[in-house]
């Protein structure tokens, strides 16, 4: 007996062994690093691509990368991120060859937006958004805005602040959150008369079941309707204090949801952040005053679909 509890205090004390190893290399690496395809991508530009690119960047690109003090995509300090992922800094996205992605090939940044990998391949955590179900042709209208001559991308010599990832960021990097595939097919854009396909469209790729889902740890980016409590709210993203922001349920819910919601109410709400001559939205969420009618009415009738889930998320109100 003394013999097998002898064997056994050997085996767990080489197990802990090599888990502390495995914390203590976790804690002294950075974020992990992957092999980079090459992708032969030649972004199509015209004036019209570049429209919608912007149109498409301002919702998905600026509340991240967007700085007050240069007016460009230049990066800061994202203050609403969890403060158990790090100190977390976005990066310069202008076309400035040194500091921002003026190096960058077209087939570099779709290869980014796509899996999350970097040029130097280097992961980019959770806290960036990663496009692996959008359209072919609005990944190359969102190239061709970033290689093109707005104001807001033009070059900019802004070094980057570099961010101090957590060790749970850089476990979670290790075990949890994986790059993306490449997708292997054309993605088609959806058929802008059919309201509901063009709303389930938009409502993922405008990453809106990222937030009013459960939780972004149990999200699935690849079929988003696998998400657990998909959009059903109490997600807890922040706000610029560090404050919990709890998503609300845009089911169909009639007494938690928008199931008595009529589609107008719903596009004051997402357009223009009013519901019935209250503020609707709070941050992080801002009005997405680039859509047009018909395609926040399209995530409505999309958002109708899906199957009521009773939460009642009571409404994050702060001083």
């Amino acid at each position: 007996m003394k013999k097998i509890l002898k064997i056994l205090g050997i085996g767990i004390a080489i197990i802990v062994g090599f888990v502390g190893i495995f914390l203590l290399y976790i804690g002294l690496t950075d974020i992990p690093s992957y092999e980079v395809k090459q992708v032969d991508f030649h972004a199509e530009s015209t004036p019209e691509s570049i429209e919608r690119g912007k149109k498409l960047a301002m919702m998905l690109c600026a509340n991240c990368h967007m700085n007050t003090e240069t007016r460009k995509l230049t990066g800061k300090r994202m203050l609403d991120a969890p403060p158990e992922f790090g100190e977390i800094y976005s990066q310069n996205i202008t076309q400035d060859k040194q500091y921002g992605i003026g190096e960058w090939t077209d087939g570099e940044l779709v290869y980014l937006l796509r899996t999350g990998i970097k040029k130097n391949g280097q992961y980019s955590p959770p806290y960036m958004a990663k496009l692996p179900t959008m359209a072919d042709e609005d990944i190359n209208a969102i190239i061709s805005f970033l290689k093109s001559d707005d104001p807001m991308v033009t070059a900019s010599a802004v070094p980057d602040t570099p961010t101090q990832p957590s060790f749970l960021t850089k476990l979670l990097c290790r075990v949890a959150f994986k790059p993306f595939p490449m997708p292997d097919k054309t993605i088609e854009m959806p058929n802008p008369n059919n309201a509901v396909e063009l709303g389930k469209y938009l409502a993922h790729n405008l990453d809106c079941f990222s937030c009013h889902s459960a939780d972004f740890k149990t999200n699935n980016y690849m079929d988003p309707t696998l998400s657990e409590g998909y959009f059903g709210g109490g997600n807890k993203p922040l706000d610029e204090q560090g404050r919990v922001m709890l998503t609300q349920n845009l089911t169909s819910d009639k007494e938690t949801g928008i199931g008595n919601w009529v589609k107008e109410d719903f596009i004051n709400a997402v357009k223009y952040g009013l519901k019935k001559g209250e503020n609707a939205l709070r941050y992080p969420m801002a009005p997405y005053t680039q859509l047009t009618d018909e395609e926040a009415g399209a995530i409505y009738e999309y958002l109708q679909t899906i199957p009521p889930i009773k939460n009642n998320v009571e409404r994050s109100v702060y001083n």
